[in-house]
């Protein structure tokens, strides 16, 4: 709803609400507005089934950094950075995610060290391979991958799960 305010204010600004009789298809505010809309509808079904999931996320999400940095948001291990410890791959997959959602939002490989940029990818990701919203599998996936093994995560679901207590 913020945002739609801000376009409104800045369309006010730059004066392109259209004017009475204007018959030429969309207007660049009509456009921007639309687009405003969509997203904040994404945005607010993504909410209604992270909620209606019952699992504490945010709680989910600092059990991962801290198993994965103690909570260091510059940490480095090999090509994995950031307090999630994500890959170029993992930031290459968002950002597929996003152009398959006709969003224009692109994640860099800089984002990596944004503790917020990390939370929205890790949740893009679940969104995205985990449509139930399993805490389990958003733990073992973000270890061992979408297509991870019980045992092979094992220890590392056990290592988040004893962080969350």
């Amino acid at each position: 709803m913020r945002t739609l305010k801000i376009v409104l204010l800045t369309a006010f600004m730059f004066s392109i609400i259209p004017t009475e009789g204007s018959t030429s298809g969309p207007t660049l505010l009509e456009s921007v507005l639309q687009e405003v809309i969509e997203t904040e509808e994404e945005e607010e079904g993504m909410t209604e089934d992270l909620s209606s999931s019952g699992v504490d996320w945010n709680a989910v999400m600092e059990a991962i950094i801290q198993v994965e940095s103690r909570g260091n948001a510059r940490a480095v291990n090999g090509n994995q950075v950031g307090c999630m410890q994500i890959t170029p791959i993992c930031v290459k997959e968002c950002n597929f995610i996003l152009k398959g959602r006709n969003q224009n939002k692109r994640y860099t490989l800089a984002d990596r060290y944004s503790v917020e940029k990390s939370k929205e990818m890790f949740m893009l990701i679940q969104s995205h391979h985990n449509p139930e919203y399993s805490m389990e599998v958003a733990i073992r996936s973000w270890n061992g991958g979408p297509r991870y093994s019980k045992r092979g995560t094992q220890r590392y679901y056990e290592r988040v799960m004893s962080e969350m207590k």
